[in-house]
């Protein structure tokens, strides 16, 4: 007779622990993708929402637990809209018509660790760009990809997909330029795209004196994982932009630096 049976606790089979096995590796996967993004935020937000549902539905709490249980639903939602880029890539792996070898090397790549696609940056010429930009007190905007796509805001400017030189960035701000306006998109030592619009943040505590640009680095900055440098057209300051918070006035060297830690 089961010892477990006896002593009035469930039985515990195989299936059982292939079940938890396979919830715990798609919780580990789910999380491996937000890891490193704002993102995060909202996968242990509902983490900690479900917990809760979970223990006042145990006690007996019927009204928080119909009130929680419908929380999270919508945030079931939202990871779905979140993740929409990854949910339709995965999607369309599965349903291509390759081998399956072809397919699991498809799996393996879109699931890869973040750190495989790491590249050695060379910061040079977003420095010196920066640094001749405010001595000629030229208005400029950069965003740096870190683990978000930036797809849906590079689709709103035009695609440059070139090496990154300071020459080149100058001549995209420059004043008389088509592209001068809206934010330069980067990815690495590539300009992926010019002209670019981003959602401008809803702060109210933001300082008056910041601009339009300073305003859509904070807003960009808080909704996708990425780095904003802002060079201001009035007065030539530098400021970098890091999960909405603005840091202004550094020097290049300052900037060099933290854009080192952060890119890295």
């Amino acid at each position: 007779m089961n010892l477990l049976a006896l002593q009035g606790l469930p039985t515990l089979h195989f299936v059982d622990v292939l079940d938890i096995l396979l919830v715990a590796f798609l919780i580990y996967e789910c999380y491996r993708l937000a890891k490193g993004t704002n993102v995060i935020r909202i996968f242990w937000t509902i983490a900690g929402i479900y917990v809760l549902w979970r223990i006042v539905d145990v006690c007996g709490m019927r009204l928080s637990s119909d009130i929680l249980g419908s929380v999270i639903n919508i945030g079931l939602l939202a990871i779905v809209i979140v993740f929409q880029p990854e949910i339709r890539k995965f999607l369309l792996v599965l349903g291509t018509k390759a081998a399956p070898e072809v397919r699991l090397r498809l799996l393996r790549r879109l699931f890869a660790r973040r750190t495989e696609e790491v590249h050695v940056i060379n910061l040079d010429p977003y420095i010196e760009a920066c640094e001749h930009m405010s001595a000629t007190k030229t208005g400029a905007l950069i965003i740096f990809k870190r683990s978000n796509s930036i797809d849906e805001i590079v689709a709103t400017g035009e695609v440059v997909e070139a090496r990154a030189s300071s020459a080149l960035l100058e001549t995209l701000f420059f004043k008389n330029s088509p592209l001068h306006d809206g934010a330069v998109m980067v990815n690495g030592n590539t300009v992926v795209a010019a002209r670019c619009i981003l959602p401008v943040t809803e702060r109210t505590d933001v300082d008056p004196d910041l601009g339009l640009r300073h305003r859509s680095a904070i807003g960009v900055t808080e909704q996708l994982d990425v780095v904003a440098v802002v060079v201001s057209e009035e007065t030539g300051a530098i400021s970098y932009v890091f999960d909405g918070e603005v840091h202004r006035s550094v020097s290049p060297a300052q900037l060099r630096l933290f854009l080192e830690e952060q890119l890295a």
